[in-house]
């Protein structure tokens, strides 16, 4: 049994009493979180935990445990996904490997029991029922409306890809052993009960993914029962291994994660080349040549101070400069994050209403999924990435692919390259899509540009793309 008390178990009874319980009919699972906008959706995840103190006593610091006791947020969480949902999900033609992985935790050490090919449901549930394997359903929101819109809102809130995992386990078993991620994990507690330990880190907000052997993480920090409604969140690197307990049937609930190589190691990689393109052209000292043969030099020791002097030379140009120039980390956040919802038959916006003109008032479309860029390869130039439900865009198809890494992604990079290049305008325009992005409206005429057929212009090619209506 799990020990009583202790600083997360704290945190969980005041979240209790801070919640409020409205008596609501839980039968139509009502959403109890709030998708006005990201920041609104973020904050009803962790209620009744307030933003401000989240980021500032636990994101990357320490787990938080919110456990509600709430009729209304268990029914809402169980209806995200359940275990009935698998056999009408098995006719629509899943894989092994790619959409479900069937695992056990033996000895310390994960046993992959996946089958060849299409997953036939029947088996599924066989191996579930009499070999206590968990259910691993990958990237649910391909599938699920309401976890789609969940993690679009995430994906706007914290400008970094959110995926998620769903875990199926009978009573009795545990399908993972004590491990540790890459990514910031929320997880929500849908169906059943689950026996969460959780260790200190030996690899705090770790890099990648890693098993740890049980008499290598001691004993554990946090110990404690998830139910229907509870929400736990803890940092990447953080050791954790879960089991649903005897006499309860089975436990359901969906990972959510985000924060995968999005840290400032990460950023410094994506920028730097562009910092130094941008500083060569006016900084002779980095055009001058390498010393003969540096290149096949075992010991380069003695150049260290050469290369500290550049980097300082590097720093200040940054200080000194307008703009830092993105480049990959940019480009993969709006290929493959997700598409606005706008529900499952909606088809491809289309212009429509009044042609924007110099005496128009114009606001952004989709501001949560608008990019302005200027790349260190477009020479005076700047692009405003578009989100992927615009014309020639398949929301159906962005949606499928999410976070899967499949081939057909892989197959279909230099397209979605292509499809997402957004508009390209002259540098000199940089002003003006700033203008539009951070109001909530702008009159056409106010806009920073010199003349009013360029004015006009722009107005148009973002009114053709859906990126702007006329109000």
């Amino acid at each position: 049994m799990p020990k009583k008390g202790g600083k997360i178990a704290d945190v969980a009874k005041e979240s209790q009493a801070q919640c409020k319980r409205p008596k609501l009919d839980t039968a139509g699972s009502p959403s109890v979180l709030s998708f006005e906008s990201p920041d609104s959706l973020f904050r009803s995840l962790i209620s009744p935990i307030k933003e401000e103190v989240f980021f500032r006593e636990y994101w990357e610091q320490k787990p938080l445990l919110v456990q509600r006791n709430d009729v209304l947020v268990a029914a809402y969480y169980q209806s995200l996904f359940q275990l009935a949902h698998l056999k009408e999900l098995c006719s629509q033609g899943l894989c092994y490997g790619r959409d479900v992985n069937v695992c056990r935790c033996v000895n310390g050490k994960k046993k992959v029991l996946n089958k060849e090919g299409r997953v036939n449901y029947m088996q599924l549930k066989k191996d579930f029922d009499q070999k206590k394997a968990t259910i691993q359903f990958h990237q649910p929101q391909r599938f699920k409306e309401e976890l789609w819109k969940i993690q679009e809102k995430l994906e706007c809130y914290f400008g970094s890809l959110v995926g998620s995992n769903v875990y199926i386990t009978p009573q009795g078993s545990q399908g993972l052993p004590p491990h540790y991620d890459d990514v910031e994990v929320f997880i929500l507690q849908l169906e059943g009960e689950k026996h969460w330990r959780l260790y200190k880190p030996t690899v705090p907000l770790a890099r990648e993914y890693n098993v740890e052997p049980e008499d290598r993480i001691g004993s554990p920090t946090h110990e404690f029962i998830l139910k229907p409604g509870d929400l736990l969140y803890f940092p990447r690197g953080t050791i954790h291994q879960a089991d649903t307990p005897q006499g309860i049937s089975h436990s359901t609930h969906v990972t959510i994660s985000t924060y995968q190589n999005n840290s400032w190691g990460d950023f410094l990689l994506d920028a730097i080349p562009g910092l130094v393109f941008d500083t060569a052209k006016e900084d002779m000292a980095l055009r001058t040549s390498i010393p003969r043969q540096l290149l096949m030099q075992v010991d380069t020791a003695d150049y260290t101070k050469k290369l500290s002097s550049l980097l300082r030379r590097l720093a200040d140009h940054l200080e000194n400069s307008r703009d830092l120039r993105s480049s990959d980390m940019k480009k993969d956040f709006i290929t493959h994050r997700l598409p606005p919802c706008l529900g499952c038959d909606s088809d491809p916006l289309t212009p429509g209403g009044k042609l924007p003109k110099i005496d128009s008032k114009i606001r952004l479309q989709f501001r949560d999924h608008a990019i302005i860029t200027v790349e260190p390869d477009q020479e005076n130039a700047v692009s405003i990435r578009s989100p992927p439900c615009m014309p020639g865009l398949g929301v159906a198809g962005m949606r499928e692919t999410h976070m899967m890494g499949t081939e057909d992604d892989t197959a279909s990079e230099d397209g979605l390259a292509q499809q997402t290049h957004g508009l390209r305008f002259p540098l000199s325009y940089l002003d003006a899509l700033k203008q539009i992005w951070s109001n909530s409206t702008v009159n056409v005429k106010e806009l920073n540009l010199t003349s009013d057929e360029e004015k006009e212009n722009l107005a148009l090619s973002l009114w053709t793309e859906c990126l702007i209506e006329v109000l």
